[in-house]
């Protein structure tokens, strides 16, 4: 299948699961590259799809973030924009989306070179903002997010061609290992699992609460985790993770009385441009998938 003569690597919503293994580097920039990631860091990350940072931002700047976070959600007309989506049962906001557009600060932590410093050592070019949203995950409730890989839906839904794309996802509380934590399957990065079922229109209004359309099965499922097992990250407001585009990954219920937030940027290099859908009928919106390809500068 081609979109935009592009050729299709990564099949997937055809009528049954089907596994490729990676055609794609993980680590996209030259050897030597400098860079805030150290040597070690970088071989982490190629051989696991992910990298752990202690203390990326600091304990007065996550005060900041938290009260702008705070000042985002209790805001009526944040809560009435089509960008925030709400738990289905509570009714409370659960994610907001596009923020460095919304809001300056975010926007500035964007530009923060921690943090795109890292995105562009990692993916060897200039790179642009593909989603950015801030997660609140509040206690006594608040749904998870099911296993997935984030690159099966950009590919799919979102026209994504190739896995040239990192996510960055900054506590802004902290991660007890009881709240609903992040969970990725080490080395899961190196195989795609194209998913079975047809993407149904409009599937984002839907899969953005409760996700169905793009999800691995059962027994998909299990011979992973058998294969790499789990990794549960924990760690104290200021922390991030950064995970490449194919981990399966996924996050349980928070039923504790403690709040899980963070604030999630996903960055694509500006050699990935997206092109049309591979396996959806139409684009989703561009505040869910970028198509201004602008660096971050």
């Amino acid at each position: 299948m081609t979109t935009a003569t592009v050729t299709d690597l990564y099949p997937t919503r055809g009528t049954a699961e089907v596994s490729t293994p990676r055609q794609d580097p993980v680590l996209w920039g030259a050897p030597g590259t400098p860079g805030p990631i150290g040597v070690a860091g970088l071989q982490a990350y190629e051989r696991d799809g992910f990298l752990a940072v202690e203390e990326l931002i600091t304990e007065d700047e996550v005060a900041v973030y938290r009260q702008e976070l705070d000042r985002l959600i209790d805001d009526p007309a944040i809560r009435a924009d089509e960008r925030s989506v709400v738990e289905p049962r509570s009714q409370e906001i659960r994610s907001v989306f596009e923020v460095h557009r919304i809001s300056e600060v975010f926007a500035a932590l964007v530009r923060d070179e921690r943090v795109v410093g890292r995105a562009r050592q990692i993916l060897g070019s200039d790179v642009y903002v593909h989603q950015s949203r801030i997660n609140v995950k509040p206690g006594f409730g608040a749904s998870g997010f099911y296993w997935h890989s984030d690159f099966e839906t950009w590919h799919a839904e979102d026209g994504l061609p190739r896995m040239r794309t990192v996510s960055v996802s900054i506590a802004l509380t902290e991660n007890h290992d009881t709240n609903g934590g992040l969970m990725i399957m080490p080395g899961s990065h190196r195989t795609f699992l194209g998913c079975a079922g047809a993407t149904p229109k409009d599937n984002y209004k839907k899969s953005l609460q409760m996700q169905d359309a793009g999800t691995p099965s059962d027994e998909a499922l299990t011979k992973m985790a058998s294969e790499y097992g789990i990794k549960l990250f924990t760690g104290k407001a200021g922390s991030a993770t950064w995970f490449d585009c194919n981990c399966m990954h996924g996050s349980g219920d928070n039923i504790t009385p403690f709040p899980r937030s963070n604030v999630f940027i996903v960055f694509n290099s500006v050699e990935n441009e997206a092109v049309e859908p591979f396996s959806a009928p139409v684009r989703r919106p561009s505040f869910i998938g970028a198509r201004d390809f602008t660096p971050v500068r």
